[in-house]
């Protein structure tokens, strides 16, 4: 009981943050609409399946909605925390590669529909065309990485690997951010590569510090959970 109570009380801190908040993501209408049904194409696979992974997961522990719960809301405090960057888009931390740490990457595709889908619907943030291609850069791309990273190097150093998981997780999500302005907007000489270029290096100034940020957020996260909600990892790992 105390393992729940302790969950709920840092659910709640989540929650009752109120960031000031703006368009933030890659913005409603600003992809042509080519791109918007190719990212939508793209992504859809990824939440299908991390459908199937959310309900074998919860099945065996009903406890882990409520961590699910609270991975979400983490994505969504973190993610509406934003910085003026390109026009169209912005940078902010994800908070999805802690997501994807505990239960793998498919799932945070899920979440982050329904966290992107929210701020569109509710905040007029992001947008219901370019939500495609954000759920691909922020719930597929992203968490992948961090994923990937974490598991390669979680024997080594846990809490490196943590902070390295959510840090290039972040920095890989803004990365495939400027892919997608670049493919849609490629300059008038250089084309692609000009364009990606300047997207990125834009993204670069605000991005790399928010990414360093978060991964350090992230493994005090991750330190709590790991202390406070055991039963709940290691069903994770039975899963």
């Amino acid at each position: 009981m105390k393992k729940r109570y302790s969950l709920l009380m840092v659910m709640a801190l989540v929650l009752s943050l109120s960031p000031r908040v703006y368009a933030m993501h890659i913005s409603e209408g600003f992809l042509p609409p080519i791109w918007c049904g190719v990212y939508f194409l793209l992504s859809l696979p990824f939440v299908v399946i991390g459908l199937k992974h959310i309900r074998v997961k919860t099945e065996k522990s009903k406890d882990l909605k409520m961590l699910l719960g609270l991975v979400a809301a983490y994505v969504f405090v973190l993610s509406a925390t934003k910085l003026p960057s390109v026009t169209g888009s912005s940078s902010h931390p994800t908070g999805t590669g802690f997501g994807a740490i505990l239960f793998g990457p498919f799932v945070m595709a899920v979440i982050s529909v329904v966290v992107l889908l929210f701020q569109a619907i509710f905040l007029a943030h992001g947008g219901i065309t370019t939500l495609g291609a954000n759920v691909f850069s922020m719930g597929i791309v992203g968490p992948i990485v961090s994923y990937l990273v974490f598991t390669v190097t979680k024997k080594k150093n846990k809490k490196a690997a943590v902070f390295l998981a959510a840090m290039l997780g972040d920095l890989a999500t803004y990365i495939t951010t400027a892919i997608q302005l670049g493919l849609a907007f490629p300059a008038s000489n250089g084309g692609f590569l000009t364009s990606f270029t300047k997207f990125i290096s834009i993204f670069g100034i605000t991005q790399i510090p928010l990414a360093i940020i978060e991964g350090i957020l992230t493994v005090v996260i991750f330190k709590f959970i790991e202390n406070y909600a055991a039963k709940e990892i290691s069903d994770l790992r039975e899963v």
